[in-house]
């Protein structure tokens, strides 16, 4: 499994060297600053008025991956630009031979002791974050690649007054349903590519401990919010450059989900572990983000 988990990283190198190759202009990644021991990038966008709370967007990376790479794939400092609101993309834990990952669930991905509590890191990340910047606490979202998907569930579970969305790239929650009891609802948008070799259209194990289904972990976000179990289908999209135009099926459950939430389930028809991104990726993950907000307690 760590031999397939290097070729992701593999991988995930050369769509970063593409994305150099072919980027024109546009932001660079921020200076990282160190919060709670470890390194972190803040990116506060010009328009940043502390009169005003802003969103905060934290950023999550795969396994073996970094804050910069993360960056340079998914392309969301520019989109913080536009929309105003904080992106933050920490660093995770570092093993005896200095790769990063999240200890995100049972399968995912802390490979070596002692297990680092990374659930509790993000949290207190982003209270440091709202302690240094005028966040509003009713629109606080995660993006997650692969190990950072699983961290993204992780935290949708734990600490589920905290965060008012997430977005998973081929990442998974929790096999055991049981595990994960959000205190109130998270809108998740949950994108799996079906020729994902590392983490598994259909579920999978690693290590010998499974993860779920692209469907399983769809349907217990679906039971979390407290949905009707029928989604509607929507318009299919164009998000990755090597397939044929409007590759992404589109699932939305949102009829009877608590406190106005939802869930969407985002199937790239012919997509690997990590897909070519297009542009049309980082202002429709935005938009889902920024479309959800918790409600006023």
């Amino acid at each position: 499994m760590a031999r397939h988990w290097q070729q992701a990283a593999r991988a995930m190198t050369v769509a970063v060297a593409v994305l150099v190759t072919l980027a024109c202009g546009g932001s660079n990644p921020s200076a990282p600053v160190e919060i709670g021991g470890r390194a972190v990038n803040v990116h506060v966008p010009d328009s940043y008025d502390p009169a005003r709370p802003a969103p905060l967007v934290l950023g999550l990376h795969g396994y073996t991956s970094s804050p910069r790479e993360l960056e340079m794939y998914l392309r969301l400092t520019a989109e913080s630009d536009r929309h105003g609101f904080i992106y933050a993309y920490p660093d995770g834990s570092t093993d005896h031979r200095g790769r990063r990952y999240w200890n995100a669930t049972d399968a995912c991905c802390a490979f070596s002791d002692p297990e680092p509590d990374d659930s509790r890191y993000l949290s207190e990340l982003i209270s440091s974050i709202q302690n240094s910047y005028r966040i509003d606490p009713s629109r606080v979202y995660l993006i997650g690649h692969s190990n950072g998907g699983f961290m993204s569930f992780r935290m949708a579970c734990d600490h589920a007054d905290q965060i008012t969305a997430i977005v998973s790239l081929n990442g998974a929650t929790w096999n055991d349903a049981a595990r994960c009891r959000p205190s109130e609802p998270v809108s998740v948008l949950a994108i799996h590519s079906s020729n994902d070799e590392i983490v598994t259209f259909s579920g999978g194990a690693i290590d010998g401990t499974a993860y779920p289904s692209a469907a399983s972990t769809v349907a217990q976000w679906v039971g979390h919010n407290r949905c009707a179990e029928t989604g509607r289908d929507e318009p299919a999209l164009d998000l990755v450059t090597d397939l044929p135009a409007a590759e992404t099926s589109i699932r939305t459950y949102v009829q009877g989900c608590a406190d106005g939430s939802s869930v969407q389930a985002w199937t790239i028809n012919g997509g690997v572990h990590v897909p070519q991104l297009g542009p049309a990726f980082a202002p429709a993950v935005t938009d889902f983000l920024l479309s959800q907000t918790k409600p006023a307690r």
